[in-house]
Order: structure tokens, then sequence, then C-alpha cells
């Protein structure tokens, strides 16, 4: 059936006909709960109909432009993303690898302009930044980098969360120019740094001159519980990369400058052919604006605290569960096997999750969860963890 498509994809059974907030339809009728939003990328909601009303509206009146023109829907969109974060410019792609791609090129001019010729960005274990040939070599997992060298030079990689790992590299290598982290890592098993991390990161950037770049294409767009992970701590980056949520559903990335980053990037430096389009830009705006009525950071957070707590009730103390960890709505549970095989359990069950390195369990819902539906994902989640460790 799918022979003419490209297996990159290990496909589930089953495929979509129409959603709506956290509920997906399959082609038989059957209704299910979709605890990762489309890997957090819905995070309003399926088919939102402010979102869908955008894009329709824009769709009927022109749907691109080249960069080559001022595109008024996307100036406006960089001016609400800037005023949100606290930063001052913004490049749009069509993804988050994308975005840190330009993430990427931005550090490397800066360390040319600077005088170093062989710039070099500081990664961690454990990371994913994408699978472009640059971003899949700065990623920390060898699994998703096997088969493809030679990746790209200009990394060193560091244990995650690790400052002194970071202070050794700062003394033994002059072409470090950036350090490129995620404020929690998702694919690497959502594991979440010690509090003051970003801050003591912050910190070793200003007295070495590099710029702390953050990924926070899976944390950003109210997924922790702020617009941005990293307003969780007293600290601004100089570059900051978005996706996902951003568009919900519509595909555009994001990446913002503040402070030695804003400017490095020219005329002819960089461009994207579909990037900030009059359509995905008018679609961001309709998600940001639905965000900030609905109080999304808040209900990320409160709603979070909830589904914590009752996993915690409910598998706490169920042997074979190591840790229930999140950070607002990203939240993992970790277990002492291997257990891929939930995901098609749980699909049987009607309920969508994710299991990360291994043997963590990734839930990423909608931020908009009513009380009803967080009580239901607790008792699916419970009752489906519960039967595999039985």
């Amino acid at each position: 059936m799918h022979d003419s498509i490209m297996p990159t994809y290990a496909r589930l059974p089953v495929s979509f006909e129409r959603g709506e907030g956290p509920w997906l339809w399959d082609s038989e009728g059957d209704r299910y709960f979709d605890a990762i939003s489309g890997i957090a990328v819905c995070s309003i909601g399926h088919a939102h109909p402010q979102v869908a009303k955008a894009i329709s509206d824009q769709a009927s009146r022109l749907l691109h432009t080249s960069n080559l023109y001022s595109i008024p829907a996307q100036q406006q969109l960089a001016d609400n993303l800037t005023r949100l974060a606290g930063m001052q410019q913004v490049f749009f792609g069509n993804s988050g690898a994308e975005a840190n791609e330009a993430a990427i090129k931005i550090a490397r001019l800066f360390g040319h302009n600077n005088g170093i010729d062989n710039p070099t960005i500081i990664v961690a274990d454990g990371s994913f930044h994408g699978r472009t040939m640059a971003t899949l070599s700065a990623t920390g997992n060898p699994k998703v980098q096997d088969g493809f060298a030679p990746l790209l030079e200009g990394f060193v990689r560091v244990p995650y969360d690790d400052i002194a790992a970071i202070e050794a590299v700062a003394n033994n290598n002059p072409n470090i120019v950036a350090v490129l982290f995620e404020p929690v890592q998702g694919e690497g098993g959502v594991n979440i740094p010690s509090s003051d991390f970003l801050g003591k990161l912050r910190t070793i950037c200003d007295r070495h001159n590099w710029l702390m770049m953050l990924d926070e294409v899976q944390t950003g767009m109210c997924r922790t519980g702020e617009w941005f992970a990293f307003q969780h701590s007293d600290i601004t980056p100089d570059v900051m990369t978005l996706a996902k949520a951003l568009g919900n559903g519509v595909p555009i990335g994001a990446c913002l400058t503040h402070g030695k980053a804003t400017g490095v990037m020219g005329a002819g430096n960089h461009a994207s052919t579909f990037g900030g389009n009059p359509l995905v830009c008018q679609a961001a705006l309709a998600v940001i604006d639905v965000m900030t009525k609905s109080d999304a950071k808040q209900r990320a957070e409160q709603g979070s605290q909830r589904i914590v707590d009752g996993l915690q009730a409910e598998l706490g103390a169920v042997a074979g569960i190591i840790d229930i960890r999140h950070h607002g709505m990203m939240i993992g549970i970790q277990l002492g096997r291997p257990c891929a095989a939930l995901v098609k359990q749980a699909l049987a069950q009607k309920l969508l999750i994710n299991v990360t390195a291994g043997n963590v369990i990734r839930l990423l819902p909608v931020l908009l969860l009513s009380d009803s539906e967080i009580e239901q994902l607790i008792t699916d989640v419970s009752t489906l963890v519960k039967s595999f460790l039985r």
C-alpha cells in the first residue's frame, strides 16, 4: 500500500480523518486520545477553529509571496515573538531543523567575524536538533547518526547538565564560539536539568564571549508553563529556535536573536523560499492569540501538575516505575525496562503515546485539556502501564 513512499517512518496501522481538541477519529469512526498532540505540534488542539479560519481567510486572498518583498503578517509575527521573548530579530524557516540550521550558521559567522577560523559549538549527549546534516551532526544520539558519516565537523559533545564538563572544554578549546542546548531534552527522554543550569550556562557564555543558543523547538510556545522555557530562569539567550507548536500544524520555524547575535546575519547570508509566507504567519498569529486569551501558560502548568499528581497516585508505588517527571506539559514516565511495545498496545486502546530513550513514556498533551480529559488521560495511561508491568 505504501510502496511508493520511501519507508523512512515505522508507521502504525492507522490513519486519521479528522480531529478536534485532543481527539482524532480514524477512517472507521473510532476516536483516539492524542496524548502527544502530533509530537508537541497541535498544542492548542487539532483543527482549532480560530487557526482554521485564519488559514482559510488568508488562503482565499494570498498564499505566498517571495521574501524579496515585505510581508506584513511576517512583520507582525516577528514583532509579537520578539515582544514575548524579549529578543530582537527573527528569521523564519519551515521547521525546527531549519531554525537550528540558521542558529548553527549564525554561530559560525559570529566566530569568523571574531577571527576564529574553525568555529566550534558545544552540544550535549542525548540531544536532538534535527535530521539535516548539520543538525544531525549536532545531535547527541549515535543511533540516528549511524550510516551518515562523515558528519559535519565543528561540534564538541559534553554530558547534559554538566557545567564542569563545559568549563573543561572552555579551558582546552579556543575555537568554541557557542553552546546549543535544549532547556529540556525531549527525544532524549524528557531530561530536566538542574534549576540553575541555564543561569550558569549564561555566565560561562558571557565570560568567554560565546553565543548561548537554546533549542526551544519542543519546549517553546507555552509547553513548559511559560511562553519559552528559558523564562523560568533569569536569563535571555542570544539565539533561540522555535517550530512545532508555533503553527499548530502549519509548517513554520523561527530563529530569534538577541544582543551580540543580532545583526550577525546580513543580506545574502541565509534564505528560505517558503519561510514566513503570508499563510503560515497568519496561522502563527492566530496561535499566539489563542494562547494569550486562553492563558495557555497557566493551563499547561496547572494541567500538568494534576496529571503528574494523578499518575503518581496510580503508579508511584508500582514495581517497575523508576521515575515520573515533568516540566509543564512535557511528562516522562521512566520504566525499569524497555517499553517500546507500549506504543502499539496503547494504540489498541485508542491512546496515542510515544516512547523515547527506550524506556521513557513521553506525554505531550494538548495544553488546554478539560478536567474530564485530564482524568481520562490519567486513567488510560495508568491502566496501560499497570497492564504492561503486571
